[in-house]
């Protein structure tokens, strides 16, 4: 995605601002500062993002969306700390939140990066000169942050990997899938049904993969797994692999990144060491009731013990916590792939297994619920 020229990032367009529902308020409702014909005068107090920190004005008139959008993933990014309360220790939590502030909050996203502009943090700008879209884009908002990954899987822009089945074939974009309420609360459904406190606090748990599947493959192909499937695989499979482990090809996986200020300009940056295409099947590191498998696609996750040392040193002391090869959902869904060829292009193919040789060696205590200790044999 080409980045925007500099009036690209400001231009209003009066003309299509003006069929925009939001054309009915004056500017400073939102945006604060004040009518004056001077331009000083008038951007006093400007808020730049009406959106953004303790503002909040979409709320205003949309109040559903935005009291379920400030406990959203999108909003808190608590994934992030799930992950680092676990491999840390209280007396880290200080120098791990000033690197989360430097490295991690940018990804933080508002109601306006998702409806008005793009992110911040592939350049922002307007999308449509103010037009407030309903819909996101799914190239300028989506995959622009959800990119190197999911991005790039979905669409089909790793060389001699075609894109996902539902893209090539359907043209669905993001939220054919990932509809309206899923983003702004990811447990608004499943509190339909799950309402006792219990239950409710299970589907909140701190893993991603503990709740339902919202949305989930059967959502749409109701036959597989059911009575009467036609596919014999399919009904000796559904509870033991995800549907991933048959149907997703190569995907993106990453060494450790390492965070640092750069001492030239006094900015922010990181490093990967290493990106590259794999497929690995793996343990399910987390069983449960919306995910009974016993096999799921797993990547690498990009961090290792030394991924913060800029900021101390040993703050990961509980680093074996988690696994860094991780239950992974690739976006590169096909309908045949090389694993389900035949019962042996998985069975006894230990190319395809992340077993205890493809870990490294300071990563193996941390992998030892997702490391294949025996491949299944041959039929």
């Amino acid at each position: 995605m080409a980045p925007l020229e500099p009036w690209e990032r400001v231009l209003v367009s009066q003309k299509d601002f003006q069929e925009d529902p939001h054309n009915q308020m004056r500017c400073d409702f939102c945006h604060g500062g004040m009518q004056a014909p001077d331009k000083e005068d008038a951007h006093v107090d400007l808020i730049a993002d009406p959106s953004a920190g303790e503002t909040q004005v979409c709320g205003n008139c949309h109040s559903v969306e935005n009291q379920a959008f400030e406990t959203s993933l999108h909003s808190t990014q608590e994934g992030y700390w799930t992950a680092l309360e676990a491999r840390s220790a209280p007396e880290n939590h200080e120098a791990l939140d000033t690197m989360f502030g430097n490295h991690c909050s940018s990804c933080h996203t508002t109601c306006g990066d998702c409806h008005i502009s793009q992110p911040n943090s592939v350049g922002g700008g307007l999308i449509s000169g103010h037009v407030v879209e309903k819909t996101p884009s799914m190239t300028r908002n989506c995959t622009a942050c959800h990119g190197s990954r999911v991005g790039s899987e979905y669409l089909g822009k790793h060389e001699g990997i075609p894109g996902d089945v539902h893209f090539r074939a359907g043209r669905m974009n993001c939220i054919s899938c990932h509809a309206g309420m899923d983003m702004h609360d990811s447990t608004d459904a499943c509190t339909e049904c799950h309402t006792d406190p219990e239950s409710v606090a299970l589907i909140n748990s701190d893993s991603r993969y503990a709740g339902a599947q919202i949305p989930s493959c059967e959502s749409c192909h109701e036959q597989v797994g059911a009575s009467g499937d036609s596919n014999p695989q399919h009904m000796l499979h559904k509870d033991k692999l995800s549907c991933q482990v048959c149907h997703s090809v190569s995907y993106t996986s990453c060494d450790g990144c390492h965070v640092a200020v750069s001492e030239k300009t006094g900015n922010p940056f990181f490093e990967t060491q290493n990106t590259y295409l794999n497929f690995f099947i793996g343990r399910n590191p987390d069983p449960n009731y919306h995910r009974p498998y016993e096999y799921v696609t797993v990547r690498h996750i990009p961090v290792d013990t030394e991924s913060y040392a800029f900021y101390g040193e040993d703050l990961l002391p509980n680093f074996d916590a988690l696994p860094t090869w991780a239950y992974a959902t690739p976006h590169n869904i096909q309908r045949n792939t090389p694993q389900n060829e035949s019962c042996n292009s998985c069975h006894g193919n230990a190319d395809i297994f992340l077993t205890a040789d493809k870990v490294t060696l300071e990563e193996v205590d941390a992998n030892l619920d997702v490391i294949v200790p025996e491949v299944p044999a041959s039929k």
